[in-house]
C-alpha cells in the first residue's frame, strides 16, 4: 500500500475500533455483502466477456492434451 492509503487504510481502523462491537460486526456483514456483489459484478461482466469471444468465434475448443501440444510447438 502506498502511504496515503496505507494512512486512510488506519484511519478506518481506528475509527472501526471506536464503534460498539456490535456495530463493528454490523460493519463486517455489510463490508463481506458489498465484496460479495462486487464479486459477483465482476464475474458477471467476465461471463459476458467470455459469451462475446465466444460468439465472434474467439475461442477454440480441445483437450488438456491438445493445449499442451499447441504449448509445446
Amino acid at each position: 500500500m502506498s502511504g496515503r492509503a496505507s494512512s486512510t487504510f488506519q484511519v478506518a481502523l481506528e475509527t472501526a475500533e471506536q464503534l460498539a462491537p456490535e456495530d463493528q460486526e454490523m460493519l463486517i456483514d455489510i463490508l463481506r455483502r458489498r465484496l460479495i456483489e462486487r464479486r459477483r459484478a465482476e464475474l458477471a461482466e467476465d461471463i459476458s466477456a467470455a459469451r462475446e469471444a465466444y460468439r465472434r468465434g474467439d475461442v477454440r475448443c480441445g483437450t488438456v492434451d491438445d493445449l499442451i501440444a499447441e504449448l509445446a510447438e
